[in-house]
């Protein structure tokens, strides 16, 4: 991953994780330790998530990138929709607090969603990649008629 990408995917994470954190605390206390477990789950299962996403629209945007915009969304529709199985199958669990699971998932995400949107915008990213030959040629290789100038 190019460093704009690392350094994007970094700062969604990390707040993501204190997010998590604080949850798994709160949980904890209002729902003993199953509650801090369904909380670490759900963090651990939405940097997951979000992290493959972002992962796979990067490697999309480079190769196919007529097909951005239209990845994205379908993207972000699948996440949303995995997230919804996950809470519907974990529902009933008895191995951690399905409510505690359920509210740090849905805030998890909503924490993911905002840091990345924050870091993109925040990010100087170029909207077209500069040329990587000399700027003083031509596209045959020839020096370029100095306009205005005779020698």
């Amino acid at each position: 991953m190019p460093s704009n990408d690392v350094r994007i995917l970094a700062q969604a994470a990390v707040p993501t994780a204190a997010v998590g954190v604080l949850a798994a605390v709160v949980s904890g206390v209002v729902a003993g330790g199953k509650g801090a477990l369904g909380a670490v789950v759900a963090t651990v299962l939405v940097i997951a998530f979000m992290g493959l996403g972002m992962y796979v629209l990067n490697r999309t945007a480079r190769s196919l990138p007529h097909l951005f915009q239209a990845m994205g969304l379908m993207l972000y529709a699948a996440q949303i929709l995995l997230l919804f199985i996950f809470l519907a199958a974990f529902k009933d669990t008895t191995l951690f607090n399905p409510r505690a699971f359920a509210i740090t998932l849905v805030v998890g995400t909503l924490a993911w969603i905002a840091a990345q949107t924050r870091a993109h915008m925040k990010a100087k990213i170029l909207y077209v990649e500069p040329e990587s030959g000399s700027t003083t040629t031509s596209s045959k290789g020839e020096k370029p008629e100095n306009s205005g100038h005779s020698s």
